[in-house]
């Protein structure tokens, strides 16, 4: 079965690209830098005159024409220009700015080679040879033949942000569709390859999803999300809705393409495909955005009426299948088993109905894959992962064989492979590939980057502490062995989603330790690490404990001599970039620099916009008036503070996000400059040009994201590089 890819739309993290490390450097002075940089006047933001009553409750919105698309209003476009002007001044005249730039730079240009998949006995995986703006697809004749270019997007047209987004092969090896993302949006294109010529299909199907691509097994089609076109202008605004799956056959007209599945009496449901092994059976995914798990059903694809059954008819539990051989489907759900287990239903015998595989483990089953007739199960072990194999009847086999304690990932092939691959990384080490022989389990490396630096010579720390409530957290504390503390650090958390905070390698984390800082990753509640009561202990009108424990985290750092309040910076994305604005509004005294990163800012808002409505299963409905309230309490536009004393802030969106739109932070951003007292650090928004939510972003963007952002906090945290 092709692995599901289970979208949610907005468990997104900060876009970082994992990368290498040079050399060591030798420890650097973090004194507070010895000139004031001048802040230009900020941009004057028109207000205007907007209250809603929503769920009879009054909301003023006085940014609200701040919402409107940069691409089709002018006054947005023009304010967009003068506050980037404005933060361009700062950044410009940040002492260390060069020197993260040069850094980042050395540290990204080391080759990446991606987990391949075998098919027809190709080898197919991507590739970057270090300071490429995107990764190029390559296959293989054989596991050791010539690497051989197929997709190489740095030869597309435009300025480097058209990205390759995924490719699926054809069974026999034969052919690939791939989707195309222009500007790190979240639409798709389609385009089909040959792989034995190289030439590309006049097949071509606009407004796809990235996800739910599946190839026949004849190769001769593929099933595929696709929604219908959107208004003109609305492209990146309109909510996702009406999403159906169709099936294309090479050749074909794409508005010919057969409906193989719709649900028009929901049309809020985002569904997601996966074929069988043997490819006479679709499942399905339903995923409602409002409800704690998904919706499991399967087409039977050899009858044409195509019947629908279902395993999961409510969205009670999170469910999804991984493996399935002959007429038994392999699924991990949540049903009775808040750390998930393994189960197996027989679409032959329904009646009998999910028959326990692998029980409920102490730990967290946070991915499951089957692969040579075994089960590949991955656990996470206080954030780390573990890799452990049973038997399809259950039985256990062992663990696999990992380089030390960070993130695994892959495992993936037919039931009859006889080999599987993986990636590793952690935080001090970059990723590397692996081999596993299914024969005899043994694992090799395939590929590793090259090291100009000893990974032994950084420090990776796991500690725990107690939140507000005594809740145990943990958090992992990295920094060169050489770094004397309390040192300049930086504080990163995500707390949502059911998303896991791993220790693994990017380049945004090492350039901030080889400048000297601690880098420090909290697993705070709201994310998936300890199973579904560490995830609902952080959403909804739990949302509190959230910001409760990133702020506990900060106290601990502080109280433990790990850093000081004048040294401690903090950064977010996405659901993380709302973290950081609401403990900015709660505990501004606690930070000397934030960045929030293309944060939900406006909580009464947020399931207006493209994909927010998906979002109301962590956040609450906004309509509801007791949930609305609440969100009030704590929304970052909602509660800026004129009395308070708001540490150096940078806001960071991008004028493509359609995942979470940039208003969000054009408005948060205003508020906090319309309220900025003469004691505040500077408040500023660095808006990117041509970029989305994060992927699909040209290394040359994330080089100078990074050091901007780096610079920024390294300079109102005192930390200096270029110190001898």
């Amino acid at each position: 079965m092709r692995a599901f890819t289970l979208a949610l739309l907005m468990a997104s993290t900060a876009a970082c690209t994992t990368t290498d490390h040079e050399e060591p450097m030798t420890a650097s002075a973090t004194t507070q830098p010895s000139a004031t940089i001048a802040v230009p006047a900020y941009v004057e933001t028109r207000r205007v005159d907007v209250v809603d009553t929503q769920a009879g409750i009054e909301i003023p919105d006085p940014y609200r024409w701040l919402e409107n698309d940069v691409r089709e209003d002018a006054e947005v476009a023009a304010w967009v220009a003068a506050q980037n002007a404005v933060t361009e001044q700062v950044l410009d005249a940040l002492p260390a700015r060069d020197w993260f730039e040069k850094k980042t730079a050395a540290l990204i240009d080391y080759e990446r080679i991606g987990v391949p998949e075998e098919k027809g006995g190709r080898y197919f995986y991507s590739r970057n040879d270090g300071l490429q703006n995107q990764d190029v697809l390559y296959v293989r004749e054989g596991l050791d033949g010539a690497p051989r270019v197929l997709i190489d997007p740095n030869q597309w047209e435009g300025d480097g942000t058209t990205a390759l987004a995924s490719s699926v092969i054809s069974e026999d090896g034969t052919k690939l569709v791939y989707s195309i993302q222009k500007a790190g949006s979240d639409w798709r294109t389609l385009r089909v390859l040959d792989v034995d010529s190289g030439a590309i299909l006049d097949d071509e199907i606009e407004w796809a999803m990235d996800y739910g691509l599946n190839w026949d097994k004849t190769g001769e089609g593929f099933y595929y999300v696709r929604r219908p076109a959107p208004k003109e202008g609305e492209a990146f605004q309109a909510v996702i809705r009406d999403a159906k799956i169709f099936y294309h056959k090479l050749g074909d007209d794409p508005a010919d393409d057969r409906l193989i599945f719709e649900d028009p009496e929901r049309p809020n449901i985002l569904y997601q495909g996966g074929l069988s092994e043997d490819g006479n059976t679709l499942f399905l995914i339903g995923f409602d955005g409002k409800s704690p798990g998904y919706e499991l059903s399967y087409l039977d694809l050899t009858d044409e009426t195509l019947p629908q059954t279902y395993i999961y008819e409510s969205f009670d539990h999170k469910a999804y299948p991984f493996g399935d051989e002959g007429s038994i489907v392999y699924i991990a759900t949540e049903e009775d088993a808040p750390n998930q287990k393994i189960v197996a239903y027989d679409m032959a015998a329904p009646e009998k109905g999910l028959v326990t595989v692998v029980p409920e483990q102490e730990q967290r089953l946070s991915s499951a894959s089957m692969v040579g007739g075994k089960l590949f199960a991955s656990y996470l072990v206080d954030a780390k992962t573990e890799v452990r194999v049973f038997d399809a009847d259950g039985t256990a086999r062992g663990t696999v064989d990992l380089p030390g304690l960070g993130v695994a990932s892959g495992f993936g092939g037919e039931n009859d492979a006889t080999e599987t691959f993986f990636g590793y990384s952690s935080f001090n080490q970059p990723p590397s590939v692996y081999r596993m022989d299914l024969t005899d389990g043994s694992v090799t490396q395939w590929t590793a980057p090259k090291l100009n630096f000893d990974p032994d010579a950084i420090s990776v720390e796991q500690v725990f502490y107690a939140s507000k409530d005594g809740t145990r957290v943990p958090m992992f504390i990295v920094k060169r062995k050489d770094v004397t503390t309390p040192a300049p650090t930086l504080l990163y958390a995500y707390g949502g989603f059911d998303a896991t905070m791993s220790p693994s390698y990017s380049t945004s984390r090492m350039s901030w330790i080889e400048a000297g800082g601690v880098y420090v990753l909290a697993n705070i509640r709201g994310g998936g690490e300890y199973g579904k009561k560490w995830h609902d202990g952080g959403r909804r009108f739990n949302k509190q404990n959230v910001f409760d424990d990133f702020i506990a985290a900060g106290e601990a750092l502080v109280a433990s001599g790990v850093t000081t309040k004048e040294q401690l910076a903090i950064q977010g994305g996405s659901n993380g970039g709302l973290l950081i604005g609401a403990v900015l509004n709660q505990r501004p005294d606690l930070f000397a620099a934030a960045v929030p990163e293309v944060g939900v800012m406006d909580m009464t808002r947020f399931h207006k916009f493209t994909s927010g409505v998906y979002w109301i299963n962590d956040y609450g409905d906004p309509e509801d008036a007791e949930m609305l309230r609440y969100l009030l309490g704590y929304s970052p536009y909602h509660n800026v503070r004129a009395e308070a004393d708001y540490p150096a802030v940078l806001v960071t969106t991008a004028d493509t996000d359609d995942r979470v739109v940039p208003g969000h932070s054009f408005k948060y951003a205003a508020a906090m400059q319309a309220a900025a007292g003469d004691g505040d650090g500077p408040i500023l928004i660095r808006i990117e040009t041509s970029a989305g939510h994060g992927s699909g972003k040209p290394t040359d963007k994330i080089i100078q994201e990074i050091a901007d952002k780096a610079a920024f906090m390294a300079y109102y945290t005192g930390l200096n590089p270029q110190a001898e």
